[in-house]
């Protein structure tokens, strides 16, 4: 586990650099540089995991994906540039993923965002800092969930727009924010890397309704997570079911 940790921390470490260079170079407009910015970092990612863990699944937002991966009981997880617009924009808020699935689990993993210079890991957890007297939730910059946003009415929590699904995850684990509920539709690679590293910090993660976050499934469409600090766990939950209900 040690050595995976390891590995993805490196990976989305040199992920992140490559994206900055390829944005600083200056060769690209905005379109343009998400796609170049995309396929750079997943060949990178790709070819690195397939050299050094080949007996292991692969799944990628930027690859093509097929069966193999599901008669494998490690999967690594990738998404080279979560949060394409922000990074386009040279904005901090945008992340690279690199996680490791284990029957199902995110088990091992690691953000970076490149914008920041920071990378978070599952070995390497610190104390997240303590929650405010006014509790702050994560939003979409665009399109906030209406069930983020009942909940933050309910809670008179403050809402907190940011880029990337990564970016969002991290700002709880690094005390910058206290809940990321979502609810408009995602994917594997969107949450299976933040989802490890938040679990190692000791965070509440789950399915919007409280069911486990499952993943290397045949349908990679996992459309939402809440994750917060195991105390506002429950209330967020609760609320979520009265609003739906």
């Amino acid at each position: 586990m040690a050595e995976d940790a390891a590995l993805a921390a490196h990976l989305a470490d040199i992920a992140g650099r490559l994206l900055l260079t390829v944005r600083e170079a200056g060769l690209f407009g905005a379109k343009a540089l998400g796609k170049a910015g995309d396929q750079t970092a997943n060949q990178f990612l790709v070819h690195a995991l397939r050299e050094q863990r080949p007996d292991d699944g692969l799944l990628s937002e930027e690859e093509k994906d097929g069966p193999a991966r599901l008669d494998k009981r490690r999967v690594w997880i990738v998404d080279p540039v979560d949060g394409t617009r922000e990074y386009g924009e040279a904005r901090d808020d945008w992340a690279v993923h690199v996680g490791l699935a284990i029957d199902g689990v995110a088990t091992v993993g690691a953000v970076a965002l490149p914008g920041l210079g920071v990378v978070l890991r599952t070995d390497r957890p610190v104390a997240v800092p303590p929650a405010p007297d006014r509790l702050r939730m994560v939003v979409s910059r665009s399109r906030p969930a209406k069930e983020a946003v009942a909940v933050a009415g309910q809670l008179d929590a403050e809402l907190v727009p940011m880029g990337s699904a990564g970016a969002k995850a991290m700002a709880i684990v690094r005390g910058e924010a206290d809940i990321y509920l979502h609810s408009g539709g995602q994917y594997e690679w969107d949450s299976a890397a933040p989802v490890a590293v938040a679990l190692a910090h000791g965070l509440h993660c789950s399915r919007m309704d409280g069911s486990p976050l499952l993943y290397n499934r045949a349908d990679v469409y996992l459309p939402d997570l809440l994750i917060c600090r195991q105390e506002h766990a429950g209330p967020v939950l609760d609320l979520v079911r009265r609003i739906d209900g």
